[in-house]
């Protein structure tokens, strides 16, 4: 599904952007399939171990990143007289999305220290070099700070931000190589659609505590909270089209499987039955019948993969389909991992979009990177 991260939890600057407990799910061994040699150098074609297994998630888990700079998320209008308002920023040319890495040669890892050096600047008469990316290119900028009469301080005349929070669903482990993916799509800025990118930032365990049913032209949600007891489950190294990724020491909790299953490259995905892994209580995942109803054919990374519908009454009567809140939740086909729940239909929220399970893998760092990726698709 395709939310933001403030439609994944209301109340959060952003949201994004989620066991039969005890029960081993289903593996299928490549040796006992007559594909098993053609798919055996598909896989090393695409630099991917043939012998490579994962652990599906299905965890609600809570996500707390940090940008790699200071996000301008929009303009303020500065008082500076009784009939006088001015936006220095605005003037400056800076425009909600960019974001600035550097002020007069500090390098802005703290929100913080905005404050001081427009404080700083403003009281010297002087102006403040800013450095900032915006499309992927470092721009520079200079503005003046304005002296706001009404609350006595100096200002940018903008609005800005550095740092994000959301509950997600965890979509892989992969044990061998200490590596973790979730959500299955970009975590991008709630006010300004644009992407994240990190600088820092960790996952946790998170609990739901209500689901808000999907409706023909709205989109349900989870409602879910961070555990205040829950340690660090792993960092938050990266953040792409195809999810958050990063390093995790350990299976988490609550895992419907204890040992690692195969993968399925995309042209191994059919239409058929299938199952995904999700949480619509507590901590406790479940496994739920989906339809895999078409299958995109991709020589390259893309984000709309599969269109899966659900068909599993019990989850249907949970949450009327797909909600915000379910990305990232795993795909099981044959014993297989195959993909992540991704998008919904928001007019018919039985259905919606996931993504394959080797293109987060790519992302991941797991297998090799061949392909260079398409511009970030703004989530819902």
């Amino acid at each position: 599904m395709k939310p933001n991260l403030r439609k994944l939890m209301p109340g959060l600057l952003l949201a994004f952007f989620l066991s039969l407990s005890g029960i081993t799910g289903p593996v299928t061994s490549f040796a006992s399939s007559p594909e098993r040699e053609p798919n055996q150098a598909k896989m090393v074609q695409k630099g991917i171990d043939p012998e490579l297994k994962v652990i599906p998630g299905g965890q609600t888990i809570g996500v707390k990143v940090k940008s790699a700079g200071v996000l301008v998320v929009g303009h303020h209008m500065v008082q500076t007289a009784q009939a006088s308002k001015i936006s220095p920023g605005e003037n400056s040319g800076l425009l909600p999305g960019d974001l600035m890495t550097s002020i007069d040669g500090v390098k802005l890892d703290e929100v913080s220290k905005v404050a001081k050096l427009v404080e700083r600047a403003g009281k010297a008469g002087e102006f403040l070099n800013i450095v900032f990316k915006r499309g992927g290119k470092e721009h520079t900028a200079k503005l003046k700070p304005a002296y706001d009469r009404n609350d006595k301080v100096w200002r940018l005349g903008l609005y800005i931000r550095d740092s994000a929070a959301g509950v997600g669903t965890l979509t892989f482990y992969a044990p061998k190589q200490g590596v973790y993916g979730a959500l299955g799509h970009v975590i991008t800025d709630m006010n300004t659609g644009t992407p994240i990118v990190v600088g820092s930032g960790h996952i946790v365990q998170s609990s739901v505590t209500s689901i808000s049913k999907s409706q023909d032209g709205d989109p349900g949600e989870k409602r879910a909270h961070f555990l205040k007891e829950s340690q660090v489950l792993g960092n938050v190294e990266s953040n792409t089209d195809f999810g958050i990724f990063g390093k995790m020491d350990r299976n988490p909790e609550h895992s419907l499987y204890k040992e690692p299953i195969p993968i399925a490259l995309s042209n191994d995905v059919k239409e058929g039955p299938a199952q995904i892994l999700t949480v619509v209580d507590g901590q406790q995942v479940e496994r739920f019948d989906v339809e895999i109803i078409h299958v995109a054919k991709q020589q390259v990374p893309a984000t709309k993969g599969l269109i899966l519908r659900i068909t599993d009454p019990r989850l249907l009567d949970k949450t009327g389909g797909i909600v915000q809140g379910m990305s990232g939740s795993p795909i099981v086909q044959d014993g297989r991992l195959i993909g992540a729940v991704t998008h919904v239909f928001v007019n018919d929220p039985k259905s919606g979009y996931g993504c394959f399970i080797e293109w987060m893998l790519r992302d991941s760092g797991v297998a090799s990177q061949q392909n260079s990726f398409p511009q970030y698709l703004k989530a819902i």
